[in-house]
């Protein structure tokens, strides 16, 4: 290599870029790792924001230490990054798709419905699998003998088993709930210390967003009262953290009326509702309307992500309909969630118990992994305007 080249290395902004570089990379490197854990996850879709995220906070911080670096070797590196991870997951997916094979016995049939895995059904207690990356049994089911010697040589040979509710729940995101024992309950109580630190970022991140938001804001408060008579926020009483009720505030998206007939029938928001105003349609479908619920948040009500806050009147109705519906209420209701990322907004009695299953999933795999997967759904959901109303 020419002097002049080992000088170009040696400058004191190229290390300092390929230090930064290097750092970047393996932040990205480790989330879209974990992420990959998650259920749900199409791992492509998720590679251009995980790296934009590391790259970004690394090379702001770079910049506020006013460290000099090499703004083109920078974005080189970020480049080669994700075209890498992409090539990766092309590759990963052709070569290695996953299949499992199914014992039969029990309700394993249910698995089949669930698209993106080649299933392989075994027929006789003799032989093993090939080319699966693991079984799936359901183990309360009542197995034969020779099945469950089937079942221990697998295992023994070092291919995993799974409890078929174990593999339905990661591959959909769903806790499926048949009743809740001891143990079950048990399960699902989230990470006290996280829920600790996830309200201290809560409560920052909102003081951070209203002081900054806060001429925005103003402004579509101002649209509101020029688009149709009435306040420009709405407040309605919820059902919150631990049962105890609390004053949501969003902005107004319905025309200021009395709320005609019966209470509950009044508090549902369906498909094409003419109470919305034109504005308010808009404010809905990108969740701009959620944005003063950050007052909620400082008050210690809410939180940024969690199981959304249902009106009291429908509260009620769910519990009185839906078994076990009052646990989700273990964690600070949020204003965007895995139900609402996966579902959208629903209202009827059975959608409303799928919903269910989103929230205790999230309860269940409470972790700043799944917050992170829930506020990369929800920017793509303000995108498109999935589930609104």
């Amino acid at each position: 290599m020419s002097e002049g080249g080992v000088g170009v290395l040696a400058g004191s902004n190229i290390r300092t870029t390929l230090a930064a570089a290097f750092l970047a990379h393996l932040l990205g490197y480790m989330v879209y790792r974990r992420l990959g854990a998650v259920p749900g996850i199409a791992g492509a879709g998720y590679i251009l924001p995980t790296f934009a995220w590391s790259y970004g906070t690394i090379f702001l911080i770079i910049f506020f230490w006013r460290l000099d670096y090499s703004r083109f070797q920078a974005a080189g590196s970020f480049v080669m990054s994700t075209l890498w991870y992409f090539g990766m997951s092309v590759v990963s997916r052709r070569m290695a798709p996953r299949e499992l094979a199914i014992i039969p016995g029990g309700a394993v049939e249910v698995l089949t419905e669930i698209s993106d895995i080649i299933w392989h059904r075994v027929r006789q207690p003799s032989g093993r699998p090939s080319g699966v990356s693991g079984i799936v049994v359901d183990l309360r089911a009542d197995l034969s003998d020779d099945w469950e010697r089937y079942i221990a040589d697998a295992a023994l040979a070092g291919i995993p088993v799974y409890h078929f509710k174990q593999v339905r729940e990661s591959l959909t995101g769903r806790t499926e709930i048949e009743h809740l024992s001891e143990n079950t309950l048990g399960s699902l109580n989230p990470n006290m210390l996280y829920l600790k630190v996830k309200q201290s970022i809560d409560w920052i991140a909102a003081l951070s967003m209203l002081v900054v938001l806060s001429p925005i804001l103003l402004a579509i408060g101002l649209a509101i009262r020029w688009d149709s008579p009435g306040p420009a926020l709405f407040r309605q009483q919820r059902m919150g953290y631990r049962g105890e009720p609390f004053q949501m505030v969003k902005f107004r998206t319905m025309r200021a009326e009395q709320p005609r007939g019966e209470r509950r029938e009044a508090a549902i928001t369906r498909d094409n509702d003419t109470r919305i105003t034109r504005l308010g349609r808009f404010l809905r479908r990108t969740r701009i309307d959620e944005l003063p619920q950050a007052i909620n948040i400082l008050r210690g009500e809410m939180s940024w992500i969690g199981p959304r806050p249902e009106a009291m009147a429908l509260s009620e109705l769910y519990e009185e309909k839906l078994p076990f519906y009052r646990y989700r209420h273990i964690v600070r209701p949020g204003i965007t969630g895995w139900a609402q990322v996966n579902q959208g907004h629903v209202h009827s009695v059975d959608d409303v118990l799928s919903k269910l299953h989103f929230d205790f999933y999230y309860i269940k795999n409470f972790s700043p992994w799944l917050d992170l997967v829930i506020v990369l759904r929800t920017i793509k959901t303000m995108l498109t305007g999935f589930g609104a109303k």
